[in-house]
């Protein structure tokens, strides 16, 4: 097998984002938006609110009519009707003197340019009423359009849809909007001595943790998984790739990615004419991450070290499918923080990764930055578990000193990307 070098960081990155091309696209409910990528622009069909309407329960009044009342002289005023929320009237249009009472989200009568609040009214009989305050032209209405407009545009091409974006979409007129599919993805974790969880636990055995792990990010991120294990038999790890093959828009193998007597999964992917953009980058933990195209659908190859899994997904896998996705910008959010103890790299031509929480509070180092904390003296699983953020010794450095701004990646979803 061709002998291939460990790439930088940066390169696999944009190798992995530049080969992938989303998937296709489809319609989905508003309420199913959230967290998608739209895959067109959507402008308004209509304008919201579709009438010059009322914000308070009260009286639409002409302003100028009013312009002088207080409590000591207030002004009286003729009631000319009235008009409440979604009904449908016609009025002639209001006459100097004249009030028509009006409820919260009633369309403003025409000439009427104000509405004041029932509170600044003393209601003299049913045809007669008092203002006790001036309503300035504009106050209390809510004008047509003031929300959306027809022709609008509400949102952009390849935009994060959020609650907020459904909400206003509906406004639009839309029930449903296009955006591109959420791929499937199938996770394979390889080794004689992986077992399924849920299943009983043979001596010298361990649970496939990382593909529960994987599975977990996936579908944080709105992705469906399927997820099973092989053993490390050319056969059966060929068998279960092709099945994946069939049933998934891309594939993630946990284990076997490196270079030993079981570690198989390259030559298989090989065997079975997949074209290798890379395998091993120069990254720690997780150098033997690879990628390459099966099929014309994406396979990411990472080792079976719990960091090193971890974080080759995270930082090449995750972006990879989100890209898939349609995401325009793939990969983890960022934030700046302060470094509450140095960070070490391995080497000058390394980038090295650390798991880490961040403090927003920032009190105790007087700064109004966040604090990332290294978890580097944790046990592995429960530094990954505890991480909400990943700091980087990049390329070309071996240590980044304590107080140093930097920016690090946030390890959540929900920190939807705007």
């Amino acid at each position: 097998m061709t002998k291939w070098l460990p790439i930088g960081f940066d390169e696999a990155f944009k190798k992995t984002v530049d080969t992938i091309i989303p998937l296709g696209t489809e319609t989905v409910a508003l309420s199913k938006c959230p967290g998608r990528i739209a895959s067109a622009a959507l402008l308004s069909k209509v304008d919201s609110p579709s009438i010059d309407a009322s914000l308070k329960d009260g009286y639409a009044v002409k302003s100028q009519d009013i312009i002088y009342a207080n409590e000591r002289k207030p002004v009286r005023l003729t009631i000319a009707g009235s008009a409440a929320a979604g009904e449908i009237k016609t009025f002639s249009p209001m006459k100097p003197g004249e009030a028509f009472r009006i409820l919260t989200g009633a369309k403003l009568p025409d000439g009427a340019d104000a509405v004041l609040a029932e509170e600044f009214v003393n209601v003299e009989s049913d045809k007669t009423i008092t203002a006790k305050n001036i309503a300035e032209a504009g106050r209390n209405i809510l004008p047509r359009g003031s929300d959306v407009r027809t022709g609008q545009c509400i949102v952009k091409k390849n935009q994060l849809l959020t609650p907020g974006f459904a909400g206003i979409l509906a406004a639009a007129g839309f029930s449903e909007a296009p955006v591109f599919k959420q791929p499937c993805v199938a996770i394979v974790a390889t080794g004689d001595e992986v077992v399924a969880p849920g299943r009983p636990l043979p001596e010298g055995k361990l649970y496939a943790s990382n593909m529960v792990t994987l599975s977990a990010f996936c579908h944080s991120y709105g992705m469906k998984t399927i997820t099973v294990t092989a053993k490390d038999t050319a056969d059966e790890l060929k068998t279960t790739l092709m099945h994946a093959l069939d049933n998934a828009d891309a594939i993630i193998t946990s284990g076997g990615a490196w270079t030993g007597d079981r570690d198989l999964v390259a030559k298989i992917l090989l065997d079975m004419g997949w074209t290798q953009i890379f395998h091993r980058i120069r990254i720690g933990p997780g150098k033997a991450v690879g990628f390459g195209i099966l099929k014309e659908k994406p396979v990411f190859i990472l080792p079976g070290g719990p960091p090193s899994n971890l974080m080759g997904f995270l930082q090449i896998a995750l972006p990879g499918l989100m890209k898939l996705a349609g995401h325009p910008v793939p990969g983890l959010n960022r934030k700046k923080v302060l470094l509450s103890s140095d960070l070490h790299g391995r080497d000058i031509d390394w980038t090295q990764f650390v798991f880490g929480v961040v403090d927003d509070s920032g009190q105790d180092y007087g700064t109004q930055l966040p604090v990332f904390h290294s978890l580097r003296q944790k046990g592995r699983l429960q530094s990954m578990a505890e991480a909400t953020a990943i700091a980087a010794i990049p390329e070309g450095k071996t240590l980044i000193t304590a107080g140093s701004a930097i920016n690090v990646q946030v390890i959540s979803s929900y920190n939807l990307r705007m």
